[in-house]
């Protein structure tokens, strides 16, 4: 069976049922000290997997990097410090990247102007207001409720693996998240 605009689903469920034998063989040792078949290099590994089948570059460099570190026997000193100010470094660098425009001149006061005579431009601006307050939920969530990260993760490569989505990151996704919890919450209590 296989799935339109995505990886064969046989050959994944496969992959998967290979991959959670692996789990139980945590004894084969790459060199010494770094152990390839615990569950975290294992999770790791899975990864790289669906990021090459998926064809996402972003996650396949992110899962990439953490492999290295790991390897070369870094991550007890780089882990701490990407895990509490990655997200901010993110946000900088996609913050960098959408004001290129303006610094590059291709975007100015006038195009500002001209922009704002649009019904769609004040959809846009609505909807990033929007899109920024939820995302700051999701920061709120994430640092109350890390293990949510699990399962935004995995509902993140499920999408861009089998329904061709895009992976814009945990952020808005613990934002979205959090609203419905609020909404879940609000017609419970």
């Amino acid at each position: 069976m296989i799935h339109e605009n995505g990886p064969p689903l046989v050959s994944m469920s496969y992959f998967l049922y290979v991959f959670t034998l692996l789990l139980n063989m945590n004894t084969f040792i790459l060199k010494e000290g770094w152990h390839v078949f615990t569950q975290a290099n294992l999770f790791l590994i899975l990864l790289l997997a669906i990021a090459l089948i998926a064809k996402n570059q972003s996650l396949l460099f992110a899962v990439s990097v953490l492999l290295i570190i790991k390897i070369v026997g870094l991550d007890q000193k780089l882990f701490p410090t990407i895990q509490s100010k990655g997200i901010n470094w993110g946000v900088t660098i996609i913050t960098i990247a959408v004001l290129v425009p303006i610094a590059t001149g291709e975007i100015g006061f006038k195009q500002l102007g001209e922009a704002m005579r649009s019904s769609y431009a004040w959809i846009a601006l609505g909807a990033g207001i929007a899109v920024a307050l939820i995302a700051k939920n999701g920061l709120t969530l994430l640092e109350n409720d890390p293990h949510i990260t699990t399962a935004l993760v995995i509902g993140t490569i499920l999408a861009v693996a089998l329904f061709g989505g895009v992976a814009v990151g945990p952020l808005i996704g613990a934002g979205i998240a959090y609203l419905a919890m609020q909404i879940v919450k609000l017609f419970t209590s």
